[in-house]
């Protein structure tokens, strides 16, 4: 006999089913609540779309955001401050990429001049000839998108719960399946029915590299060997009491924020660290040669201003991709323009040399063959290029090579692989359209789409940017207008609603 606590759970018979009937979900006890267009994550890539959405004209009481969070950059500043991007640092993003503001005007530079930064603009106006590239603090962009968060009501348009799964509708369209907050709700799951679909939910989780992980399983430490995105403030505690040595692996813009932040703690009395920075392999001096993208090379990193050529977020290389229609060779070229690069700071490089030259900072090439723990000290067995052996004794081990990045890792999008059909392209992404549409699970008249990093290796580039999830969002709001779902925004609606927007009025 079912108890209370059961009523509103997944079936067999639904659990089984790849298409929904509203019946089905009826008999099961679920609630079913109709929205036009309801988007999973909840964060960044989920803010974009609503903010259009809303701009487009769009009601709040049309729109769903499905997250676990109360506001929508809680993850990303979750992961920024982890990899040493607190509040007062700056982000790796241009100066009119703004999640805040559609329209890019005014700039994150013009925003923190009125604030008291004016070496912005100056930046703004001779970048990259005279100066650095400009770019926001984080904490200026959390404020913006929370502003921007309450203008356009996204209190009013959360869902706080899980998403548990989507599933094609009889009869066109999708259902979103949301375990709410226990004892939130009478019934353990709500069933959103909509015409459109939306998933951005960003990376599934922190990535290891297989022999870290290996030492993980087998010894269960999880305070000495930690990934930089996941919380790890005891290492620097801890290295606060006394000489401590960290080996640092990776050579892109998380490894070097990570490397600052242990520099800078030498460098000001706050430890006696000695940072060993082990390279898997060693950019050689001087520009690359080849074809573009050229990239500036020194101390072993690769420099460029952002994670792509510029062209690549709106300008020749961006089409030239778009253009290309076998998967594998669009993957073959994002292979070249990608790659593990950072960005080149001039006070971080100087601070890299002179901790080369006074030892407090070593640099290492190699492979490692095997993490293991002799008494209360890391042991790591390296191969070099020669294939000769070192072991390299640590306190502690920080990996900054990234993000889990397979599709397939994440819930939701595995049962959309395994009930709709939905495919990986070659770099075991999500397979979209160039509207950002998976056509494979369409459900006329519904569609569903994904935007942001699990859609790497389709025919846009910059997907995990900001300037990236905005291009992203358009295309999939032009599309739901075109359906005639919502309006187009045209030039004289884009005007309207940029004066709104700086108005603080709502759409």
């Amino acid at each position: 006999m079912a108890t209370e606590a059961d009523r509103g759970d997944l079936t067999d018979h639904l659990l089984m089913s790849s298409v929904w009937s509203d019946e089905d979900v009826a008999a099961a006890g679920i609630p079913i609540v109709d929205r036009t267009v309801v988007t999973v994550g909840g964060g960044m890539g989920s803010f974009f779309v609503a903010n259009l959405l809303r701009t487009s004209g769009m009601g709040v009481d049309e729109i769903v955001a499905c997250s676990g969070n109360e506001e929508p950059h809680e993850t990303y500043e979750f992961l920024a401050d982890n990899s040493q991007i607190p509040r007062h640092e700056r982000l790796r993003s241009d100066s009119q990429a703004m999640p805040d503001n559609l329209w890019g005007f005014p700039s994150f530079a013009w925003r923190e001049a009125r604030q008291g930064y004016r070496k912005g603009l100056w930046q703004v106006l001779t970048e990259p000839v005279i100066a650095e590239y400009f770019t926001p603090s984080s904490g200026v962009v959390y404020a913006g998108v929370a502003a921007e968060a309450a203008r356009i009501g996204w209190s009013q348009m959360l869902a706080r719960g899980q998403v548990r799964m989507v599933r094609r509708r009889f009869g066109g369209g999708y259902f979103t399946l949301l375990t709410p907050p226990p004892r939130t709700t009478p019934t353990k799951r709500v069933a959103y029915r909509s015409r459109y679909v939306h998933v951005a939910i960003g990376y599934p989780g922190a990535r290891y590299l297989p022999d870290l992980q290996d030492y993980r399983t087998r010894t269960g430490d999880h305070i000495r060997v930690v990934n930089a995105y996941e919380r790890h403030e005891h290492v620097y505690r801890a290295l606060a009491s006394g000489p401590r040595r960290v080996v640092v692996r990776g050579s892109g813009i998380v490894a070097s924020r990570i490397l600052q932040r242990l520099l800078d703690d030498r460098e000001t009395g706050r430890s006696e660290v000695e940072v060993i920075h082990l390279f898997r392999s060693y950019a050689d001096e001087g520009s690359e040669q080849g074809p573009p993208p050229r990239r500036r090379t020194h101390l072993g990193f690769a420099y460029q201003p952002f994670n792509l050529p510029k062209s690549a977020f709106g300008g020749q290389l961006a089409d030239e991709l778009e253009a290309v229609g076998d998967p594998h060779e669009r993957a073959r070229i994002l292979g070249s323009w990608a790659g593990t690069t950072t960005a080149w700071r001039h006070s971080w490089v100087t601070q890299l040399e002179r901790c080369l030259r006074t030892g407090s900072y070593r640099q290492v090439v190699g492979e490692v063959a095997s993490v293991d723990r002799h008494d209360d000290r890391l042991m790591l067995t390296l191969t070099g290029a020669d294939g000769r052996s070192q072991t390299i004794e640590a306190d502690f081990i920080i990996d900054g090579t990234g993000l889990q990045a397979d599709a397939s890792d994440h819930r939701v999008l595995k049962d959309l692989m395994d009930h709709s059909g939905v495919e990986l392209n070659p770099m075991r992404r999500l397979s979209v359209e160039p509207n950002f549409e998976l056509s494979a699970a369409a459900q006329p008249p519904g569609r569903i789409f994904a935007t942001g990093s699990m859609t790497l290796g389709s025919y846009y580039s910059a997907v995990d940017s900001f300037f990236g999830l905005e291009f992203a969002a358009w295309r999939v709001v032009d599309t739901v207008a075109a359906d005639g779902s919502t309006r187009r925004i045209g030039p004289r609606r884009s005007v309207s609603q940029w004066i709104r927007r700086m108005r603080g009025v709502a759409p």
